[in-house]
Formats: C-alpha cells, structure tokens, sequence
C-alpha cells in the first residue's frame, strides 16, 4: 500500500539563501502543521540557515474534526503505540526523503521536532531511518515500544526531552521511562523537567531545544 502524500506549512531561511538545515516539527494529537510552524520563525534568528516544515499528520482525527493524528488513540496502551507508529512511519519517510531532496539536504542536515504524537514518531522514525538525522527534540511524548530499541537502531542521534512535571495527558514519569531505554541502548540523551508545566512546552524548554539544534547541527 502506497504511504499518503504529507504536506503543511513551510517557512524559508531567515539568511535569504539557499536551505542547509532542515528542522521538521511534527505536531499533536487532534492538531496539525500550523500549531507548530510558529515556533520556526523563534527559532530562525538562531539557525539563519534552516528551513522549517510542519508536515499534517496523514489521518483525520477521530477526536478533533478539523485535527489529524499520526494513528487512532483508543485505549492508550503500550501495544496501541507500537502499533501506530509503525504503521504512520512509512508515510512520514516518505515525507521526509521528498523535502531533503527538493532541499538538496541530507539525513545530516536535519533535525525532528515533535510534540505529544508527534514526539511519538520523531523518536520512533529517528533511530530508524537508513541515515539517522543530527537530533531530535522530543517535548511531552513518550517512547513507544522501548523493548524493540535496542534491535531496530540504525543509529544513534543525539536526543533532547522536555516534559512537564504535571502533564495530564502524557504522564511525566514517561520522560523518565523514554530517557532510561536511550540511554541503556547508547543513545546520547538528555532532559529537561519544566516544574509546573501541564501538556505542553515551557519557555526553558524551547529555549534548550533550539540550543540542541544548534548543538546537533554544527559542522553540518
């Protein structure tokens, strides 16, 4: 079956030249492209040089009419996840090979951004991609199916979690969860607690993810 056609909103390099990063946000649960492309144009003072792009999840949510999600959410359960992200990867692969070509950029030159579902799959693709990317930030998600980590790596990019201490949707014990499978299969890996902070990203933690980006990106 032929993965669907992503596309969402795109913002240029604030340098006016040519692209030679590529920082991909992939938004939430009953969301879309535009709930995160804003945070490019923060970032884009610091990273001058990238482009950024806010792919629409491939399905309509079930929960949200005008949302998308990456795969249905019923039960919430570990086996549910595995399942989802396995069968949404495909689509965001080929998303993924489509913008690094028409960019003229490398697995190298990218970072993936996500939050919520979408930190689902920036971790779940990252580590599995033939070429790994520079880094990954992941803000309030989760890793699913830590047990298949170690035997799926293709690689090893550096990753960057953010979680708040009183999210209500994702628990914070998962930051925890995710950080401690990285780090047991060699993954460099480091976090950030934003004390208070319910389901979402905290002025610390885009500040540190930008700063990740950076970090990841030098010398590419």
């Amino acid at each position: 079956m032929t993965a669907p056609l992503l596309d969402g909103p795109r913002l240029a390099p604030q340098s006016g030249g040519a692209a030679k990063q590529l920082i991909v946000f992939l938004h939430g649960y009953g969301s879309d492209g535009n709930d995160l492309i804003g945070i490019g144009d923060q970032w884009g003072a610091l990273l001058p040089e990238a482009a950024f792009v806010s792919p629409h999840a491939p399905e309509a949510c079930a929960m949200a009419p005008v949302g998308r999600q990456w795969f249905h959410l019923t039960l919430r359960d570990p086996s549910e996840y595995w399942r989802g992200v396995v069968a949404a990867r495909s689509a965001l692969d080929a998303f993924l090979d489509a913008e690094l070509t028409r960019l003229g950029l490398t697995d190298k030159d990218m970072v993936l951004v996500g939050f919520s579902q979408g930190s689902m799959m920036a971790m779940h693709t990252g580590v599995r991609r033939k070429t790994p990317p520079a880094g990954i930030v992941a803000y309030s998600g989760l890793l699913a199916g830590p047990e298949h980590l170690q035997a799926d790596l293709t690689g090893k990019p550096p990753v960057f979690l953010a979680h708040g201490t009183h999210d209500e949707v994702v628990p914070f014990a998962l930051m925890g969860a995710a950080e401690s499978a990285l780090k047991a299969a060699d993954v460099p890996v480091i976090s950030h607690a934003a004390q208070g902070m319910g389901h979402g990203i905290d002025g610390a933690g885009l500040a540190m993810g930008v700063a990740h980006c950076q970090q990841v990106l030098k010398g590419a």
